[in-house]
């Protein structure tokens, strides 16, 4: 067996979001298997951290730290002109930044409202729209958008989260079929409940807790969400393209409705 298709290395990734959790270990991830990283957040103090960690490990890969607010065009704008200055151009973009908050929707101010898509979905339509163009004009790449199980079954208190990620859901297979021909080829992964340090403080769970020979569980880790990631950057999943792929843990069950 061999298991070179599923390597990225020599490629160059921008993670959004990439502080911490998921974000963070996917370009962890990367970066051990070669590929060169740009992880990026609103605030560069917060994001430096994980490429001075990239670079002090003995990954293979290089990583830059940019602060970008995926919500402003010219931070987006910048935040690709500062990858292809530093590694030559773009192969891979994760769009995992995101945020939410939980409220009962006739609680939920249109500023709110207008916040969590303006993160989550605009700033996927930003990243991906600028990324892409790069993508597209020189020889194609992958983009992988971080949905959610809330934007394809609905979550409750979560609408404005769950319209954003069911949003980012119908982005990944109409934009799958659009660019195809300029050999991009976008998906998409749909976490369920996800250790990270965000969940860690609502819920108390951290990943320390989790036994991952388990099969039978609900919660998961970001490691088993970054083995997705690389499978779907990686030539391995080249038959893929416009996919949701759900990473949720045992599937709850059906009850029988009352007749």
């Amino acid at each position: 067996m061999t298991v070179e298709q599923f390597s990225v290395t020599g490629k160059t990734a921008i993670v959004t979001g990439a502080s911490s959790g998921i974000g963070k270990t996917i370009a962890e991830r990367f970066a051990a298997d070669g590929a060169n990283v740009v992880v990026c957040s609103r605030e560069l103090e917060n994001v430096e951290p994980v490429a001075e960690g990239i670079a002090e490990s003995d990954r293979e890969g290089r990583a830059v730290a940019v602060e970008c607010d995926v919500t402003d065009r010219d931070a987006v704008d910048a935040l690709v002109d500062a990858t292809v200055s530093e590694f030559g151009g773009v192969d891979i973009l994760v769009n995992n930044a995101g945020a939410s908050f939980m409220a009962p929707f006739e609680d939920i101010s249109e500023n709110g409202w207008k916040t969590i898509v303006d993160i989550n979905l605009h700033g996927t339509y930003h990243c991906t729209q600028v990324a892409g163009e790069h993508m597209r004009e020189n020889g194609g790449g992958t983009v992988i958008n971080l949905a959610s199980v809330a934007g394809q079954k609905g979550s409750p208190h979560m609408s404005h989260y769950g319209a954003a990620k069911a949003g980012v859901i119908n982005l990944t297979s109409t934009l799958a079929y659009e660019w195809a021909d300029d050999d991009v080829r976008v998906n998409c992964i749909a976490p369920g409940f996800v250790a990270t340090p965000g969940v860690e403080s609502q819920m108390g769970v951290s990943a320390d807790d989790i036994d991952r020979e388990s099969v039978k569980r609900r919660i998961g880790t970001t490691e088993e969400i970054a083995d997705l990631a690389q499978f779907l950057a990686s030539p391995a999943s080249s038959y893929l393209v416009g996919e949701t792929v759900t990473a949720a843990g045992v599937p709850p069950i059906l009850e029988t409705p009352d007749v």
